[in-house]
């Protein structure tokens, strides 16, 4: 799909990933940008997008946002995955429910083309690298349960319903915005104490780390390389990985202190944390191959959250 002079809608536009993808997209096209702003921020919604504020759960937003003259949407709006022990059924109903709301409209109004942010979590605690291709798929956290359910929806509109698909299974996204993620969480806590850094687990954890900005452009790159129709599944991501350690040792130097480590234990962060993660992207090569290393990403993403600080 050429991805010029388009009508585009980005869900979840004001996150991460769905406002980097948003303005990446308006360079070249009509972009609109949908957000209940639950986890995103109105700020971080380009200028040159139009902005739609609403719970795409509600027939009101949905009406407003996805109308018949769209060529293609950009679906990244999800309940967030470090709520999972908050409310682990709301979360996996949210994103559900707003995933099936969503391609029943857009079957209603007669558009057919769904790019789909889903996540490394689906794979659960697999053999490294994983690829596209790997089974049984047995998610270990209620996020990757949801995205699995949604992947499931998404294949039965592209098989049946006409659809075409094209999913995204990220490994961890970061960048220049504060919110959850190990990044910024360690920003955040060496910027209220620089003497000592609080780790969850045992900072071995060993995972791809990969910059927004390369994610959305991975994205362009798949959706204009992948021909109509059918279901298109893309590891997003890079050929190497990082510890948590080596994480807290990125950040600490870019704000230039050399704190004590102190760890929660254990070989994970939290329940449902996958330790070790790395994703094949052979697939995903055969279209763009990524210029930054894991290390680099994170050390990107420090930069730029630190010079940040002094705007909060």
């Amino acid at each position: 799909m050429d991805l010029t002079d388009r009508r585009l809608l980005v869900t979840g536009g004001a996150g991460l990933v769905g406002s980097e993808l948003a303005a990446q997209l308006a360079a070249d096209n009509e972009v609109v940008v949908v957000d209940d702003l639950s986890n995103g921020v109105r700020e971080s919604v380009p200028d040159d997008c139009a902005f739609v504020e609403g719970d795409l759960t509600e027939r009101e937003t949905l009406e407003d946002a996805i109308t018949g003259d769209l060529d293609a949407v950009f679906h990244c709006a999800a309940a967030d995955k470090y709520v999972d022990t908050d409310d682990p059924r709301e979360q996996f109903e949210v994103n559900g429910s707003m995933t099936y709301d969503l391609v029943e409209r857009m079957e209603e109004v007669g558009v057919s083309r769904l790019a789909f942010t889903s996540s490394s979590t689906v794979y659960g605690e697999a053999p490294r690298p994983t690829p596209e291709d790997y089974a049984p798929l047995e998610p270990i956290s209620i996020y990757g349960a949801a995205k699995l359910s949604e992947e499931s929806l998404l294949s039965v509109y592209a098989h049946s319903h006409d659809f075409t698909v094209w999913n995204f299974r990220f490994a961890n996204v970061v960048g220049p915005r504060f919110g959850a993620g190990v990044v910024p969480d360690f920003v955040e806590k060496l910027d209220e104490n620089p003497e000592t850094l609080t780790i969850l687990g045992d900072g071995r954890q060993q995972k791809s780390y990969m910059h927004v900005a390369e994610c959305s452009e991975a994205i362009r790159a798949v959706v204009e390389g992948t021909p109509k129709g059918g279901m298109h599944t893309y590891n997003l991501g890079t050929r190497t990985t990082t510890s948590v350690d080596r994480i807290a040792d990125i950040v600490s130097d870019e704000m230039g202190l050399d704190p004590d480590y102190e760890y929660t234990g254990g070989d994970r962060g939290w329940t449902g944390d996958v330790p070790k993660m790395r994703l094949s992207i052979e697939k995903l090569s055969t279209h763009w191959e990524p210029a930054l290393s894991s290390d680099d990403s994170v050390r990107e993403a420090a930069r730029s959250l630190v010079a940040r600080l002094d705007e909060r």
